[in-house]
Formats: structure tokens, sequence, C-alpha cells
């Protein structure tokens, strides 16, 4: 069998254990089980963030719509590039591989 070496495992696991540090998470304040959260949309929410070993509280929200837009900021919008002037001998469509159009001397 081709194990890998622990130092190898070990350094991957810290790779990943430092990439998650920061995570944020919503967890709605109501009772029993935390389900799914469409469930309760108007009850308040605690912001957690994990440090790496634990879920630290940082702050609460008052409904899942702030929670989302602190979770989720919106991006600024990128300019799309303009269109290239496309070559009038290609036939309709987008595809990669069309056809060329027929002309009048190829039929």
């Amino acid at each position: 069998m081709n194990e890998e070496p622990l130092q190898e495992w070990a350094r991957r696991r810290e790779e990943r254990r430092a990439a998650a540090k920061g995570r944020l998470r919503a967890v709605p304040l109501t009772e029993g089980r935390h389900r799914a959260a469409h469930i309760e949309p108007d009850a308040p929410r605690v912001i957690q963030e994990w440090n790496g070993s634990e879920w630290e509280t940082i702050g609460v929200v008052e409904n899942l719509d702030a929670a989302k837009a602190l979770l989720y900021p919106t991006q600024p919008a990128t300019e799309k590039p303009a269109e290239w002037d496309r070559p009038t001998a290609l036939g309709p469509g987008r595809g990669r591989h069309r056809r060329t159009a027929p002309t009048e001397e190829g039929r």
C-alpha cells in the first residue's frame, strides 16, 4: 500500500484549516433543531465566524434577508467587453464549428 508521509498530510490539513478561518454562518435564534434557513425567515439570526477550532458569535441580525446581505455581499458589476464584428461568411448560430454560409460560387 502506498501511504503518504505524516508530514505531508499535516501540511495539507493545516492548509485546509487556514482556508476555512474567517468563514461566516447564520444560525436562527429559534427553539429546537436548526433546520433549513427558509423555514423561519423572520426569526433573528446569530452571525458566527469560524476561528479554526470553534464558531465565535460576532453579531445578531434581525432576519434572513439581513443575514444574506451580510454573508453574501453584492459584487460590483464588471463591464462586458464590446461585441466583436462577426464575419459575414459564417452561418447563423453561436457554435464554434459552424459551417460557412453558402455563397453563389459554392453552389
